[in-house]
């Protein structure tokens, strides 16, 4: 008997309608972070029901023995892994001896205080041949059964029957693993990826508790190794977390949502949650990676059996270097010594990245173990196959975590470790740190043929946020001195460090220019030629870093917008280093004097009436509006529009003589075509004083205390920020509005700008995960920049606006 076992039996057993409590009082009290303590509690709690069941089984059978009939437990209490919370999954096995009146009052004496424990319970009473048929209709029950555990009563049936069940598993082995295939790949989909969630399931997740279950159901059908080493220390630590989070919210959840994380870092000892999250989400690779290797283990087998190979001698496919493809993944040949050949590594590493093929396992190990370490500085192969290896495509995902599970990339790369699993809380990036970097080098090797140096592009890409640790300011600063002594080590030359460096300097500049600035502005340009030293390859690598880094952020990183601003960024920066001028835009925005008035609106405006017109360009239409220019128009248009539901993603606006011909480039989340006739009459009305248009903004200007708290949910009081931006625009003061979105924001920013007497020659508009990034080029009413105490006054009127004041 155990130590947690004797404990229990002396203190006497619990009472069902209190196991609950008491297995959450037990948990929550012992030990969450020391070595093992893990183990050690999920023991106890297991006893504790243990003691409890068989003590409930002695009561409801009155002490009488009952031969082939038992009480047995699957699921998580079989397996003796349970959390404080966990369900209870019971069966009661019988022979079919006992009169079927008899089995069902004694299954009620058994499940009745159960459910009255506080504790979910999933129960059922079969015969050996139920079982069977149970585990030949559900997959999940198949699985669940090979667990089968003897709580209380006859031992024999409950061996008899385990026995059974893992005979027909291993002899149905091969139409089973299909539908084994099929339903974890439904369950990853419908899930997601424990490891790239913010909010995951640690139980259904793709590398989840669950997945476990696959491993050891696929040992026991002798078609993959047992799992043990590194795996078992990683399920053990999802255990650990889904522990805390019972305990912590009281509830047998497995969904470890953002609002509890903090709580179960603090209990399980980690020293904040993105370390805690962190450590789950390099668990779970290692259990989706096992998986992986284990499905593919699974499939080798059945396929040699159903060829029913005669000869020993696998089929080999010479891929080069004494590597080859065998049946789906890329091992070493028979006569290769990776003792002796310190780029064998890399050679496989690009081998299977190209071929699109996983290192098998084995292989991956002998690499790591065997192969000597490059010597320091690299040589010139190592940095080609390195090259290589980055332009290889999709193919590097799978590749690189092939090489980061075998401890390879930190050997190359030690920085890597800082960064690996780090979680990326916002709302644009869909995957941690280190895998957002692989994604960026996937989305550069695009550009391979658009760039003089694509081998430095792809090392860009890997090391371009390598500065994302803890504790860190910029991280792209910080991500640049990081980069520097990796380059020297693997023997990059100094010019080349140099190119390199810059660009993970500056892989945000271009488009925080493009989105926050005038692209056409000449001190834009001059900004982004500062960036790239004046360099018009630079140029061309930092673009498209740009471009790779913000498509595998995600959908909200990159759109059409956004590469026609960047592109017309780049246009002109490239137009300055080559000497020419830039191209004109439709609309200048750089000198009002070019600004031209679309032919279709001449009518219009001669008549006096506004004249609106609308363009698509890519996922964004292309809001044009010409009318008498007046004070506050720009306030008025950005209400119209949110009004219509259109979300404003950027805006031109322009003064030529006496009418504004303004640019709005705007989204429509509903997908409605934008309805110009309805435009041009709520603006004629406005310009006549009939506010009517503008009703429901008008009304919640009324209810400010409700629109502070609305916006508060967007962004917390007081962080709403006011910047200036030195030598943003040649003729204009630039102020950049950082703060959280909300309805008719851009509207109410507006108006604040008109009471103060100020005039906006052009808005740029971007919003990230409920954040918006507004920039303004403003003049006085003589056209001026803004004096300083003008600049004063405008800044307090648009962090008023901001936070709900007026």
């Amino acid at each position: 008997m155990t130590t947690a076992t004797a404990s229990t039996a002396a203190a006497g057993p619990a009472a069902p309608a209190t196991l609950r409590d008491r297995r959450l009082s037990l948990a929550g009290t012992r030990e969450h972070s020391a070595r093992g303590a893990g183990r050690a509690r999920r023991e106890a709690v297991t006893a504790l029901t243990d003691v409890t069941l068989r003590r409930l089984w002695a009561e409801a059978t009155s002490g009488r023995l009952l031969p082939g009939v038992a009480l047995a437990a699957t699921g998580s209490l079989a397996r003796g892994d349970g959390g404080p919370l966990s369900d209870l999954d019971l069966v009661l096995l019988h022979e079919g001896r006992v009169p079927q009146g008899e089995l069902a009052a004694l299954a009620d004496r058994l499940w009745y205080p159960l459910w009255d424990s506080g504790l979910g319970l999933d129960h059922s009473v079969r015969s050996l041949a139920q079982c069977r048929r149970a585990a030949t209709d559900d997959l999940t029950a198949a699985v669940g059964l090979l667990d089968l555990r003897l709580l209380a009563g006859d031992e024999e049936i409950v061996t008899a029957v385990r026995a059974a069940l893992a005979h027909d598993w291993r002899a149905n082995a091969r139409t089973r693993l299909p539908e084994l295939v099929e339903s974890a790949r439904a369950r990853h989909a419908r899930f997601g990826d424990l490891a790239q969630s913010l909010d995951p399931d640690l139980k259904e997740a793709r590398g989840g508790l669950r997945d476990m279950t696959i491993l050891r159901a696929l040992a026991v059908a002798w078609l993959a190794e047992r799992p043990r080493g590194e795996v078992l220390a990683a399920y053990d630590r999802l255990l650990d977390v889904r522990d805390a989070l019972h305990v912590v919210t009281g509830r047998g959840r497995t969904r470890l949502n953002l609002a509890d994380q903090d709580a179960v870092a603090a209990l399980t000892s980690e020293p904040d949650s993105d370390t805690m999250l962190a450590g789950v989400t390099t668990a779970a690779r290692a259990v989706a990676h096992d998986l992986d290797a284990a499905l593919r283990s699974a499939g080798q087998a059945q396929r040699a059996r159903t060829l029913r190979v005669r000869t020993r001698r696998p089929v080999l496919t010479p891929l080069g270097h004494g590597l080859h493809a065998h049946d789906g993944e890329v091992v070493l040949g028979p006569r290769v010594d990776p003792a002796r050949d310190a780029l064998l590594p890399l050679r496989a590493a690009v081998a299977s990245a190209r071929a699109g093929m996983p290192l098998a396992p084995a292989t991956a190990a002998n690499l790591a173990s065997r192969c000597p370490d490059l010597p320091v500085p690299w040589p010139q192969d190592a940095r080609d196959l390195l090259g290589d290896l980055l332009a290889a495509g999709p193919g590097l995902v799978a590749t690189w975590e092939d090489l980061d599970q075998a401890g390879l990339v930190s050997r190359w790369l030690p920085e890597w470790d800082d960064v690996r699993s780090r979680p990326q809380r916002n709302g644009i990036h869909r995957h941690t740190v280190d895998r957002h970097c692989v994604e960026t080098a996937v989305e550069a090797s695009r550009f391979a043929r658009e760039v003089a140096r694509p081998d430095l592009l792809g090392v860009a890409a890997l090391l371009h946020d390598l500065g994302k640790v803890a504790g860190a300011g910029d991280h792209s600063e910080e991500g640049a001195t990081r980069a520097r002594p990796v380059l020297e080590r693997w023997g990059y030359p100094p010019d080349e460090v140099d190119t390199v460096v810059a660009l993970v300097r500056h892989h945000l500049t271009l488009i925080e220019l493009a989105t926050r600035r005038n692209p056409d502005d000449p001190a834009t340009v001059t900004a982004a030629v500062e960036a790239v030293a004046g360099d018009p390859e630079r140029l061309a690598l930092l673009r498209a870093l740009t471009e790779a880094d913000a498509r595998a952020a995600g959908e909200q990183a990159w759109s059409g917008w956004r590469e026609s601003l960047l592109a017309r960024l780049v246009a002109g920066t490239r137009a300055r280093l080559d000497g020419t001028s830039a191209p004109t835009p439709d609309i200048a925005e750089s000198d009002p004097a070019q600004v031209v008035v679309p032919s279709a609106a001449a009518a219009e405006v001669e008549a006096g009436r506004p004249w609106v017109g609308v363009e698509r360009e890519g996922s964004v239409d292309r809001v044009s509006v010409v009318c008498p220019d007046r004070p506050g128009l720009f306030a008025d248009l950005a209400g119209l529009l949110a009004v219509h539901g259109l979300e404003v993603r950027s805006a031109a606006i322009r003064t030529v003589g006496a009418l504004a011909v303004d640019d709005w480039h705007v989204v429509s989340p509903s997908q409605d075509p934008v309805d110009v006739a309805v435009l041009r009459r709520a603006l004629t009305r406005l310009a006549a004083g009939d506010r009517a248009p503008l009703a429901a903004l008008d009304r919640r200007t009324h209810r400010r205390a409700l629109t502070a708290s609305s916006r508060a949910a967007s962004a917390a009081p007081g962080q709403t920020r006011v910047l200036v931006v030195p030598a943003g625009g040649t003729d204009a003061t630039v102020l950049e509005v950082r703060a959280g979105d909300a309805f008719g924001l851009l509207h109410d920013l507006g108006r604040a700008l008109t009471a103060v007497g100020v005039s906006v020659r052009s808005a740029h508009v971007a919003t990230y995960a409920g954040q918006t990034l507004d920039t303004f080029y403003l003049t006085d009413a003589a056209g001026e920049p803004l004096s300083p105490g003008l600049v004063g006054r405008t800044v307090s009127a648009l962090i008023d606006a901001c936070d709900g004041g007026s």
